[in-house]
C-alpha cells in the first residue's frame, strides 16, 4: 500500500514539476496529493516534504533555462536575497494573517492578473531591452520582497505572480520571466528548507523519490517551453491562472 502511494505521489511530483517549470503553479498538484494520499500525517512534515522536492525541481529548471536564456544577474540577485529574507518574516507571520482573509485578497489579484494578459494579446510575447539602472534593481528588491514573504504566509501562484511582474515592470518576454522567477522561487524554498530540515519536518523515504521525479519533470517543462517559445508558455500561464481562479473560488466561497 505504502509502494502504491509513493508510486502516486511521484506521478504528481512529476506534473508538478513539470507545470511548474514552464509557468509556476505547481504546488497546486503536489501539496493537494501529499495531504490526500497522506492523510495522517503532520501537517508540517507534509510541507517540508514538499519542499524538498519543489526545491530540487526548481534548482533543475533554473540551471536549465541558465544555460540557454541571457539572465539579467543585476536584477535577478537582488530578488532572490530580498525573496530569500523575507520569506522568513513571511513564515513568521503565518499566525498572524488568517488565511481566510488572505484567500479573497489574492484570489482578486489572480483574476485581474487574468484579464489583464488575455486582454493584452502581445504581453510577454517579446523581450524589450531595458538599462538596468539602481531604479531597476530597487524595484526587483521590492518585488522579490513582496513575492517572498507572500510564499512564505501563503504560497500558491507566488511563481505566477512572479512571472507576471517581470513582464509587466522588466519587459521580460514569458521564457526569461519563467527562467529569473525560477532562481527567485530557489531562494524561497531554500529559505523554507532552512526552517523544516533542522526542526525534522521532512519525510524523507517520500521527499527523495518525489525530487527526482520533480526534476524529471522539471527539466521536461523547461524543454518544452524553450522549444515551443513564449506564445505556448502565454497560453499555459492562462490555463493555470483559471485553474488558481477556480481553486481559490471553491475556498473561499464553498469550502
Amino acid at each position: 500500500m505504502l509502494t502504491t502511494t509513493v508510486a502516486l505521489l511521484c506521478l504528481f511530483a512529476f506534473f508538478a514539476g513539470l507545470i511548474d517549470a514552464a509557468v509556476g503553479g505547481g504546488g497546486l498538484i503536489q501539496i493537494p496529493a501529499l495531504f490526500n494520499l497522506l492523510p495522517s500525517t503532520a501537517s508540517a512534515a507534509l510541507l517540508g516534504t514538499n519542499k524538498v522536492a519543489s526545491a530540487c525541481g526548481t534548482a533543475f529548471a533554473a540551471r536549465s533555462y541558465v544555460g540557454r536564456v541571457s539572465v539579467p544577474w543585476l536584477l535577478v540577485l537582488p530578488a532572490a536575497v530580498a525573496a530569500f529574507a523575507m520569506a522568513f518574516l513571511g513564515a513568521a507571520a503565518v499566525s498572524y494573517v488568517p488565511q481566510q482573509v488572505a484567500r479573497p485578497v489574492v484570489l482578486v489579484l489572480i483574476v485581474l492578473i487574468a484579464i489583464y494578459t488575455f486582454i493584452k494579446k502581445d504581453f510577454g510575447q517579446m523581450q524589450t531591452a531595458r538599462v538596468i539602472g539602481r531604479r531597476e534593481r530597487l524595484l526587483a528588491v521590492a518585488i522579490g520582497g513582496a513575492i517572498g514573504f507572500y510564499d512564505g504566509l501563503f504560497g500558491p501562484g507566488a511563481g505566477s505572480f512572479l512571472i507576471f511582474l517581470f513582464i509587466r515592470f522588466f519587459g521580460f518576454d514569458f521564457i526569461l520571466a519563467s527562467a529569473c522567477s525560477k532562481l527567485v522561487n530557489l531562494s524561497t524554498n531554500i529559505a523554507a528548507l532552512a526552517f523544516f530540515i533542522p526542526a525534522g519536518k521532512v519525510l524523507y523515504a517520500v521527499a527523495a523519490p518525489m525530487a527526482v521525479c520533480n526534476v524529471l519533470g522539471a527539466l521536461t517543462g523547461a524543454w518544452v517551453a524553450m522549444r515551443h517559445g513564449a506564445g505556448f508558455v502565454r497560453v499555459l500561464f492562462l490555463l493555470l491562472l483559471v485553474i488558481l481562479i477556480v481553486k481559490l473560488s471553491y475556498d473561499v466561497f464553498l469550502h
